[in-house]
């Protein structure tokens, strides 16, 4: 149960350079990829481009075939209110739980804001919020 909420996330490496993430952007828009979701995070002159995309393995693919570093991570989306204490009530079901949120960035669409998470427990992660009144996004949104 716990993995049809479990979303396939694509991270790309690359030199943090001008024109990387537009060469990123370019080749899905090519491959007709949409992107749902991305943040971008740098270190040491070397950026990561975090994203979900409706169709990850043509993603690594069509990155890999450019040259492109990338790999998978197993995040979860998670339906937030859109207002103030949204946030809080997802990091205190997650934190009472003794879950740790590695990294997360969000999005704010038509329905409802989502927060896209990397947790340490992912499967835990899933149980607690659903037992909590939670609402995950399916993995099969994102294939």
């Amino acid at each position: 149960m716990e993995d049809s909420y479990i979303v396939k996330q694509i991270s790309i490496f690359s030199e943090n350079r001008p024109g990387r993430l537009a060469a990123v952007a370019g080749a899905l828009r090519d491959a007709g990829i949409n992107i749902f979701a991305f943040s971008i995070a740098e270190a040491n002159g070397f950026g990561v481009v975090r994203a979900l995309v409706d169709r990850p393995e043509d993603a690594y693919r069509t990155l890999t075939d450019l040259g492109f570093r990338v790999s998978f991570t197993d995040v979860i989306g998670v339906k937030m209110r859109d207002e103030p204490g949204g946030l809080s009530d997802i990091a205190s079901i997650l934190g009472d739980a003794g879950i740790n949120i590695e990294y997360a960035y969000a999005y704010s669409g038509k329905d409802a804001a989502v927060l896209i998470l990397r947790v340490d427990q992912v499967e835990d992660a899933v149980r607690q919020i659903l037992a909590r009144g939670g609402e995950l996004l399916k993995a099969s949104l994102f294939r």
